[in-house]
């Protein structure tokens, strides 16, 4: 039996082995994959003027999760690439929420306050 187990561990271990698993890369994906589903379900938003303000924010907000999930990763940039990694994160996060207060006048969502509010936090997280 020991031996059978050898082997098994050695067929585990050899060249036949699966490529292994990147969690940011999955992370990505099912990330887009969600931002892909947002992005087709507002079609189905009601023609008014709620409705056509959330259809026309859909880029802002996929851009605003996209800049505060990039953010989480910054460490993994080289030294060189962080200082403009976080200054494109800053002006990203300024251009889109400039957007939606705009295209949300007088008052935004408190779902978007709080999406620029977590993108903002994760900017000075990760030393912008």
């Amino acid at each position: 039996m020991q031996g059978d187990h050898d082997d098994n561990q050695g067929a585990a271990t050899g060249g036949d082995e699966p490529a292994p698993l990147h969690p940011e890369r999955l992370t990505w994906a099912v990330l887009l994959g969600r931002w892909v589903d947002f992005a087709r379900s507002a079609v189905g938003l009601p023609v008014d003027e709620q409705g056509r303000a959330l259809r026309e924010s859909v880029a802002d907000i996929i851009m605003l999760q996209a800049v505060w999930y990039a953010l989480q990763q910054m460490q993994d940039l080289a030294e060189s690439e962080r200082a403009l990694g976080l200054d494109r994160a800053h002006v990203l996060i300024d251009k889109h929420e400039a957007a939606l207060r705009d295209r949300w006048k007088p008052e935004l969502p408190a779902a978007m306050v709080e999406l620029i509010a977590d993108a903002r936090r994760q900017l000075v997280e990760a030393g912008g």
